[in-house]
């Protein structure tokens, strides 16, 4: 019998979507997208999170994409409430301290808004408080991170959507749709 080829999935997880197969709470979960046995989820994204994550069938691949030893570069599109000023944007380039230590530097920047899907329900918005995007990129992968470096330099997250981990971006896939990649031969 031939080996089982392993397999790498990319999904765009939505809004309010577990990342694992089954809940039993009845809400939505990966099982509602992706019907592949025998693939599982290398890392998290937080339930109120979407975009990237990769789906793959190799125990080593998940490993090496989820460890946080391998420091696999993961880059976000965050909407915060607030206009963020340049001495914010350093001190995120720098790495803040946050309750369980001090976060690696990240490589983060203020953008245009991005030319997103709605999403459902919509963000709330305030009239007297202006939102931003920024796009940042770490290399950990701690409970909320993004979250919590951003309201650490005085910026809340409103949305948070992953676009790229290593080497995989989300494409052009619309929230629920995955895509099967070719498995990378030299991880």
């Amino acid at each position: 019998m031939p080996p089982v080829r392993p397999r790498l999935l990319l999904l765009n997880k939505p809004f309010q979507v577990l990342t694992q197969f089954t809940d039993d709470q009845g809400r939505k979960t990966l099982g509602d997208f992706v019907k592949v046995p025998g693939v599982y989820p290398a890392g998290r994204l937080d339930y109120d999170s979407e975009g990237l994550l990769l789906l793959t069938s190799d125990g080593r691949l998940q490993a090496r994409i989820s460890n946080p030893r391998h420091k696999q570069p993961k880059t976000y599109l965050v909407q915060v409430e607030g206009t963020p000023s340049q001495e914010q944007l350093q001190k995120l380039r720098q790495g803040v301290i946050l309750k369980d230590g001090p976060t690696l530097p990240a490589e983060a920047r203020a953008i245009d808004p991005p030319d997103l899907w709605e999403r459902n329900p919509p963000v709330r918005f305030r009239k007297t408080v202006p939102t931003h995007w920024l796009e940042l990129t770490i290399c950990e992968g701690r409970n909320r991170q993004v979250r919590r470096m951003t309201a650490a330099v005085g910026l809340p997250t409103l949305r948070l959507v992953r676009t790229r981990i290593g080497p995989w971006s989300l494409r052009d896939l619309q929230p629920g749709e995955w895509v099967e990649t070719p498995f990378p031969g030299d991880w």
